[in-house]
């Protein structure tokens, strides 16, 4: 076989995108430190059209970098503060008399936006989480029996404390299953935290909003998620996905398995870490780095394995191992 048959270069011109990621993390590293994962996921989200839901303790700056994530973005912003007195109204907005024109006008809630950062999702009553239903997966409002179209991009992100109970109200199913990805975000190292000191220090008393500056146009954004979504998957790639979501269904330590979406998501993100990584094709690395965010908010321990303390990334690290990677 002649040299010249081989052509390992990219088929898809992937040299922007790569190019504007490295500007986004370099921007956000001006304040946030280490976190590289989280802020990879979150790049990976906006590639592919998903929400995301972080969980953690306070104090671990969640909703700072999902807030600095956003101004990287030329787009509208908007954060709901989540308590349990709000109303379904108060995120989607509520029709008022109009006494000049004597009609009702709908006006927008806070939901209407591009990026919307969700603080503490879980302190709101069930009434108010399942109207988020709609607008998260169809990315239109039915209000008063009129359909209003989300605008491009629109990107939920959802925090929550997974230590206070009390006031709280837990996820349904259903509505967890609207999150592409569940990020938990731990506590930094020594060293980070030194860094962390550091920079507080040296700031003083700027605003970590003033020295972040937008990367990114949502023309530049519409074009990379062509990009993501031309990326190469081979079947056998496709089978060995659909085998590790099966494996879910009947593994002995869970009670409930993922659903066909987390095999779509599975599929997608690899595409995005693919494409971050500047590859026109998909690896099983990437589907396996894309598995733990993607299941560990889907899948449910069985009681007996709960009470052990098994967490779902162990089940998830099972499930990897037992199915044989394609070659």
């Amino acid at each position: 076989m002649e040299s010249n048959d081989l052509n390992f270069d990219n088929r898809i011109p992937l040299e922007d995108l790569n190019k504007k990621v490295t500007e986004l993390k370099a921007e956000l590293s001006k304040v946030i430190v280490g976190q590289e994962d989280f802020v990879e996921l979150l790049i990976a989200a906006l590639l592919v059209d998903g929400h995301v839901l972080i969980e953690g303790v306070p104090g671990i700056a969640k909703t700072l970098t999902a807030k600095l994530f956003a101004k990287t973005i030329q787009t509208g912003f908007s954060r709901i503060q989540f308590t349990p007195d709000l109303m379904p109204s108060d995120i989607l907005g509520t029709s008022v008399f109009n006494m000049q024109q004597s009609n009702f006008e709908f006006k927008k809630g806070p939901i209407f936006s591009n990026v919307i950062l969700i603080d503490e999702i879980n302190r709101a009553p069930a009434k108010t989480q399942a109207a988020l239903f709609e607008t998260m997966e169809e990315r239109q409002a039915t209000i008063d029996g009129t359909t209003y179209p989300m605008g491009e991009p629109f990107l939920v992100l959802a925090t929550q404390n997974p230590i206070e109970q009390e006031g709280t109200y837990a996820l349904p199913e259903a509505q967890l299953d609207r999150f592409l990805f569940k990020i938990k975000v731990g506590y930094p190292s020594v060293e980070e935290e030194v860094q962390i000191i550091k920079t507080h220090h040296e700031r003083k008393t700027e605003k970590p909003e003033k020295l972040i500056q937008p990367i990114l146009e949502p023309g530049q954004l519409s074009q990379f998620k062509g990009l993501v979504q031309q990326v190469v998957m081979e079947d056998k790639i496709m089978r060995y996905i659909a085998e590790l979501i099966g494996n879910t269904r009947n593994h002995p330590h869970l009670y409930l398995g993922a659903s066909p979406r987390a095999s779509i998501a599975a599929m997608n993100t690899s595409k995005a870490f693919a494409a971050i990584a500047g590859r026109d094709f998909v690896t099983p690395e990437d589907v396996k780095r894309a598995l733990p965010p993607i299941l560990n908010h889907r899948m449910i321990l069985s009681p007996e394995r709960e009470m052990e303390g098994m967490t779902p990334e162990t089940v998830i690290h099972m499930i990897t191992e037992a199915i044989e990677v394609p070659r």
